[in-house]
């Protein structure tokens, strides 16, 4: 930066022997549209982009808008501090005395937390390809993460991943790993595209069936989901590629309700493993319904989530002998479940590509037709 501009010069902390400019002026508001954010990072110079990126990582590391680089070198820069954070929460829970049982419970949370960070963190720092980088990180209640494998703004092919029910800190492993055996496929089928995928968990998502049986959290999850998509599409090099969102199980829920209540920057939803997508026809989810799939495996035991008034029914009408013959009058038409229509039934009006029989999770596992499945979606095929 030229020093004709007269900024007041100090020396960076944590990024090397670099100087940077004082503090910029203004910062977006939270919640501020992507593009926006976007305009105002153009804006400023490299040395006022490097200031804020040291400064005040937990800005950087959040706002979508932000260039995929610059929040995963936020984002860094708090690893320390987020363990900090538990090894804190868990030194409190280790001073009450006695211990009941919501005291061992929070201890199991913040040690699968632990162990989920510092899995994380050893991903970042190994040279494991595709390069990780690290897009949003928090560590309250059953912590979030958001994680990219390749960069999304290079890439002319994008998956988003929005994984359901318990899903927190701790499982980010594991999470990880679905989207990275989906991205190994795409470069199997298609070697000729960059291609990056997207661990999205910036959700509440339930931790028990009682929570799960709610739309609230996939409702409270939708403005971020957006603005996500949002700012893939706006900070994205050159022309922008394609990008799909793909929703497991509760996060299909919350892939639906976003699609319905917000819009979401995609060119095709998937849903694996669905409870319902919170609408009755692929039509209500804002994308032409040929880019809206789904599949659910023969196995899968979310094909029993049946609407509530059914279940209720059904229990109801157990006790009397001749209850399933009344029940297999009245029930519900098979295409309906607990969060609407079921999406890959051909009623539904999107397309379906098959599953094996592999259960409710095993989705991504090698021989899969599933796999195969997501994978084409994401390329376009």
């Amino acid at each position: 930066t030229p020093r004709s501009t007269s900024p007041t010069w100090t020396r960076s902390t944590g990024c090397g022997p670099q100087w940077v400019a004082a503090p910029p002026p203004g910062r977006p508001a939270p919640g501020t549209e992507p593009a926006a954010v976007r305009a105002w990072w153009a804006g400023l110079t490299p040395a006022q982009r490097r200031w804020l990126v040291v400064h005040e990582p937990g800005l950087v590391g959040r706002l979508d808008g932000v260039s995929a680089a610059a929040r995963d070198q936020a984002n860094r820069l708090l690893l320390g501090a987020r363990r900090e954070e538990l090894l804190a929460a868990r030194r409190r829970l280790l001073e009450r005395v006695p211990r009941g049982p919501v005291e061992l419970a929070g201890l199991l949370r913040v040690g699968k937390s632990l162990a989920g960070l510092d899995a994380l963190a050893a991903r970042l720092a190994g040279d494991e390809q595709p390069r990780a980088y690290l897009l949003g990180l928090g560590t309250a209640g059953e912590g979030r993460a958001v994680v990219a494998l390749g960069n999304p703004d290079r890439s002319t092919r994008m998956l988003t991943y929005v994984p359901g029910m318990t899903a927190g800190l701790g499982d980010v492993p594991g999470e990880l790993g679905r989207a990275a055996r989906v991205l190994s496929r795409c470069a199997a089928l298609g070697p000729e595209e960059e291609t990056a995928a997207v661990l999205w968990l910036d959700y509440d998502a339930p931790d028990f069936l009682h929570e799960a049986a709610w739309p609230g959290q996939a409702r409270d999850a939708g403005p971020a989901l957006h603005r996500f998509q949002e700012g893939l599409r706006t900070t994205h090099d050159e022309h922008p590629g394609r990008q799909t969102v793909l929703g497991h199980s509760y996060g299909s829920l919350v892939v639906g309700t976003a699609a319905r209540d917000h819009g979401l920057a995609a060119d095709a939803l998937v849903f694996v493993g669905s409870p319902g997508v919170g609408v009755a026809h692929a039509g209500e989810l804002g994308l032409p319904p040929g880019q809206v799939w789904a599949s659910t495996a023969p196995d899968d035991v979310i094909r029993l989530a049946r609407p509530p008034d059914e279940l209720a029914r059904r229990a109801l009408l157990g006790a009397s002998p001749v209850g399933p013959a009344i029940g297999g009058l009245l029930g519900a038409p098979e295409r309906e479940l607990w969060f609407g229509q079921d999406p890959s039934h051909p009623g539904f009006g999107g397309r379906t590509f098959p599953s094996g029989r592999h259960g409710h999770t095993g989705y991504w596992a090698a021989d899969n037709p599933a796999l195969d499945g997501m994978a084409r979606v994401v390329l376009g095929r």
